[in-house]
């Protein structure tokens, strides 16, 4: 075609760093039945067995059921750490749903606190976190397709994954010209 993958790589990364600006700018505190979830991304090293997440990215997660995904990288998994996600873009009061993780036990004091216990069973009536699962999964999916994303590039990779998301139902084509062009462009 003529163009220099360079230059096709720069683009791409202005309109991830337009898409994580639109996200900051539109979103609203999460409120209601809330999923919270942790997830490890990275790939597979060779001759190494098991799960294990050294290496790996952690991203937290949270779902607003019949709303919006919203994650974030975080350094650890720490419940200081989850906690002050939770506090920073849930509303106070809201009902929480999470796998029975220790880090999550002072989610009481915040809100209704729900847990589904992994070992046992994944849903039980309404409790369960199948919706930010099936995130984890969509978004893991397209990562795949990059064939490796570098650290450095992660996070906006990841609001590329939480928009596409989010907007599923809606022209993606359209939505990305207003963020790029503003809304006046038809």
């Amino acid at each position: 075609m003529g163009i220099d993958y360079k230059t096709v790589s720069k683009i791409f990364k202005q309109l991830r760093a337009e898409i994580a600006g639109f996200i900051d700018v539109d979103f609203q505190e999460l409120h209601g039945e809330i999923e919270c979830d942790e997830s490890y991304f990275g790939g597979h090293r060779k001759g190494t067995r098991g799960r294990g997440s050294a290496g790996k990215t952690i991203v937290f997660g949270l779902l607003e059921r019949k709303g919006k995904v919203f994650t974030t990288v975080v350094e650890n998994v720490e419940a200081q750490t989850l906690l002050n996600e939770i506090i920073a873009h849930t509303e106070k009061g809201s009902v929480f749903f999470t796998d029975k993780f220790r880090s999550y036990k002072s989610l009481k004091f915040y809100g209704k606190h729900h847990k589904i216990d992994h070992s046992r069973e994944y849903a039980k009536k309404r409790i369960h976190i199948n919706g930010l699962e099936g995130f984890w999964s969509f978004a893991k999916e397209r990562f795949q397709k990059y064939h490796g994303v570098g650290k450095e590039n992660f996070p906006l990779y990841l609001k590329e994954m939480e928009f596409r998301y989010n907007h599923r139902k809606e022209n993606l084509y359209q939505l990305l010209c207003k963020i790029h062009f503003g809304p006046e462009i038809p």
